[in-house]
């Protein structure tokens, strides 16, 4: 099943999509507004979710398909081996750890306030650096409460999946050595253009995760490329982090970013960035 989020006159709602519709989700004869109470009627069980009157999904304008977040997004870095050896060689990591191949999962988070919806514009331009870069992830979310869970049980609490951009102004992610500031500014996360359930999605294997600026290839890597996957990942942080439903994980990104081309390749107001992962689609961010 598809999840989406979209702007109405009232407010961000969520719905579902049937071919190319949009059918409002209800509870209680209301609008859902909180992806938590979506994950909580599908629980219940997808053949007792009530719909509003359909629309064209044309005729809206998609949103983010998460929140309201209740903690800030996690997510892991160097992630996949040619990404980190790229990345150790960019001379912005400095984290005091340049391994090619991290022993264990590297772990921050970017802020809640860093979300952002598809085609909404990226602020480059608030980035004093000029150094604003993108990083195409897959986005894990949580559909159930759990703590110190194994990997072998992990995939057992995903809802589902979707397209992240883990948009980093590098200067600044060097300056200030722990990355949450280069990471965080206002709309460097946008995610989208929805959830792909995870029954829908399936297994995490052979899927390709691109990413695209000015319609020119820059990233391009199979999701079983990570260095750890997404069981892992859910099981390092659940033994420290209890996580929640609706929680966000955004799982590292491949080879090919700004900083690891010679010159380094910066996006500037004008581009175009799109991120697409098979089996979910395609996360389109202009950059202003």
């Amino acid at each position: 099943m598809r999840i989406a989020a979209v702007h109405a006159a009232d407010g961000k709602i969520f719905g579902t999509l049937s071919d190319d519709e949009f059918r409002p989700l209800l509870m209680n004869g209301a609008p859902v507004r909180d992806l938590r109470d979506v994950i909580a009627l599908l629980e219940a069980g997808p053949d007792r979710l009530q719909h509003g009157t359909p629309v064209a999904l044309s005729s809206q304008t998609l949103a983010a398909p998460v929140g309201p977040l209740t903690k800030n997004v996690v997510c892991v870095g160097k992630n996949y081996h040619e990404h980190a050896r790229e990345f150790a060689r960019s001379g912005v990591d400095q984290s005091g750890d340049k391994q090619e191949s991290p022993e264990f999962p590297v772990v921050f988070t970017k802020a809640t306030s860093s979300l952002a919806d598809p085609l909404q514009p990226v602020p480059a331009s608030d980035d004093p650096t000029g150094t604003t870069d993108y990083e195409g992830e897959l986005g894990v979310v949580i559909g159930k409460r759990c703590s110190k869970v194994s990997a072998e049980e992990a995939l057992d609490f995903v809802f589902g999946y979707t397209v992240v951009n883990d948009v980093t102004a590098r200067a600044l992610q060097q300056r200030h050595k722990q990355w949450f500031l280069g990471k965080s500014l206002d709309g460097f996360c946008p995610v989208g253009p929805w959830l792909v359930t995870a029954d829908e999605m399936g297994p995490l294997d052979g899927q390709m995760l691109t990413t695209a600026v000015n319609g020119e290839p820059r990233q391009s890597a199979p999701l079983r490329d990570m260095i750890f996957d997404t069981p892992t990942i859910i099981a390092t942080v659940s033994a420290y982090v209890t996580l929640e439903p609706g929680d966000l994980i955004a799982t590292g990104t491949p080879a090919g970013v700004g900083i690891g081309f010679q010159p380094q390749r910066f996006l500037v107001p004008g581009d175009i960035v799109t991120v697409a992962i098979e089996g979910i689609g395609e996360l389109t961010n202009p950059i202003s």
